[in-house]
C-alpha cells in the first residue's frame, strides 16, 4: 500500500496505532495489516521499543527511527512509537456473547469499553450507526490496543443486527423491566446499550429482557463505559 503519512481521517483505508503497548497489541493481534512502524529517538532505551523492533524483524515489518514522522503524526508527547495498519472487517461470531452499541458518539468511551469487554472474555461488538469511528487513533489508544483483540461490524439499522443473529437481548435502560442481579442471562446473549446522552428510546422496551442497573437518585444514569463494565461482570461473573 503506497501511502502518504498524514493527521488521520476516516476516509482514510489505513491508520495508527500510537504509543508502545498499543504498537505491541497490533504486531502481536493483527500483524498481517501491519504496513510499517516508526520510532522516536527518545525511545531507543525503552524496553517496549526493542520488543517492538524484535516483532518487526521476525515478521518481516519495516522498522524506522523517524523522529519527524512521530513527531508529525501523533498528539501526545510521551509517544515512542507508531504502527500503521490497514483497516480491516472481522465479522462477528454467531455462537459467543455480544456487545451492542447503538449510536456511541465518545471515542474514549468506546476504547475503554473495548478494553473492559477483553478483560471480560466478550470479543464481538456490534455498533449501530450513526457511530464513532473504532479505527481513530484516539479509540485505539484508549482501549490500550484491545481493539486489535476484538471482532466488530457496524450496521445501518438496529433491525438488521437483530435479523443476524439469533442472540438473547438484553436492553440496559434506567425505566427497564428487570433489575441487574435478578436476571438470569441466556447464552448467546447480546447487551445492547444506547448512547452517552440519550440512552436507548423506549422502542427497546419490546426488544428481549430490558434490564436496569440499581443506583442512587443523586444521579440520572451512569457514564456508558461504566455501564457497560457493570453489565458484562454480573452477566460474565460464572467464567472467572
Amino acid at each position: 500500500m503506497d501511502i502518504r503519512l498524514k493527521r488521520y481521517h476516516k476516509d482514510f483505508a489505513y491508520s495508527y496505532s500510537f504509543g508502545v503497548f498499543p504498537t505491541l497489541e497490533l504486531l502481536g493481534c493483527q500483524p498481517r495489516q501491519v504496513i510499517k512502524v516508526a520510532a522516536d529517538t527518545r525511545g531507543a532505551d525503552n524496553a517496549g521499543v526493542a520488543k517492538i523492533r524484535e516483532l518487526c524483524g521476525r515478521q518481516g515489518i519495516p522498522f524506522e527511527i523517524n523522529d519527524k514522522v512521530v513527531e508529525r503524526l501523533a498528539p501526545m508527547e510521551n509517544c515512542y512509537a507508531i504502527g500503521v495498519f490497514r483497516k480491516y472487517a472481522l465479522p462477528l461470531s454467531d455462537q459467543h456473547q455480544h456487545v451492542v452499541l447503538v449510536s456511541p458518539s465518545d471515542m474514549g468511551n468506546l476504547g475503554t469499553i473495548a478494553r473492559t469487554m477483553v478483560g471480560f472474555g466478550v470479543h464481538d461488538l456490534a455498533l449501530i450507526r450513526p457511530a464513532v469511528d473504532i479505527f481513530d487513533p484516539r479509540v485505539i489508544r484508549a482501549s490500550m490496543g484491545a481493539v486489535f483483540r476484538l471482532r466488530f461490524a457496524y450496521y445501518d439499522r438496529f433491525e438488521d443486527y437483530r435479523h443476524a443473529f439469533k442472540h438473547t437481548l438484553y436492553p440496559f435502560m434506567t425505566n427497564a423491566a428487570h433489575r441487574l442481579g435478578e436476571v438470569g442471562f441466556r447464552l448467546p446473549f447480546g447487551l445492547i446499550f444506547g448512547n452517552e446522552s440519550a440512552g436507548l428510546p423506549d422502542e427497546y422496551l419490546k426488544v428481549g429482557e430490558s434490564v436496569v442497573i440499581p443506583h442512587g437518585d443523586e444521579i440520572d444514569s451512569l457514564n456508558l463505559s461504566v455501564a457497560v463494565g457493570i453489565a458484562l461482570y454480573e452477566s460474565t461473573k460464572g467464567q472467572f
